[in-house]
């Protein structure tokens, strides 16, 4: 599901809630998420979408846990890399990439010009915030965002986006509570 202004709502909504809930207990988050654009790349959302729900992982007082299943898109890519170093994992057929954003910018000259001075500054933001939690230098990952990097959990271990892909029920950060109910 893309990242649009009602979906950002409800993950902070549900990250803020839990925080009160439990000020200790991990948050896992798990992100199918095809970024701001659609499968096709239409632009469906704006970057500040992803910019908000990881200001708010930072905010709250639980470790954020990110599992990517499926695929982690552009910004989605970012927000699984902001989860809590060590416990940022991928399921084993899940791919993500790495891109900038995009603009879809039209009109008169002048307003086509101040777009593009915003994408600028969100593409830059992104990539200090992949850089941050992948501790790499900005620059490297500005290149890297220049054309599409698709990354398999492995390469992303490798890059440092997450720190181990999920290849069985042992290495899951939370049991799921169905699980047990299945063996009996």
């Amino acid at each position: 599901m893309p990242l649009v202004p009602a979906v950002t709502e409800l993950v902070i909504a549900e990250l803020l809630c839990l925080n009160c809930e439990s000020t200790s207990d991990p948050i896992t988050m798990y992100i199918n998420s095809s970024g701001t654009t659609t499968a096709t790349g239409q632009s469906v959302g704006f970057e500040t979408e992803a910019f908000a729900i990881a200001d708010v992982m930072k905010y709250v007082r639980p470790p954020v846990h990110t599992v990517a299943l499926g695929q982690a898109f552009g910004a989605a890519a970012m927000l699984l890399a902001q989860g809590k170093r060590g416990r940022r994992s991928a399921l084993p057929n899940a791919t993500i990439l790495l891109n900038q954003p995009m603009s879809m910018a039209r009109g008169q000259a002048s307003d086509i010009a101040i777009k593009a001075r915003e994408v600028q500054a969100n593409r830059r933001t992104m990539c200090e915030l992949l850089a941050s939690a992948c501790q790499k230098p900005v620059n490297v990952v500005e290149k890297d965002c220049q054309r599409v990097k698709y990354l398999q959990p492995h390469e992303a271990v490798e890059y440092g986006l997450i720190d181990r892909v999920l290849e069985n029920e042992k290495s899951l950060p939370v049991k799921p509570s169905f699980i047990s109910q299945l063996n009996q």
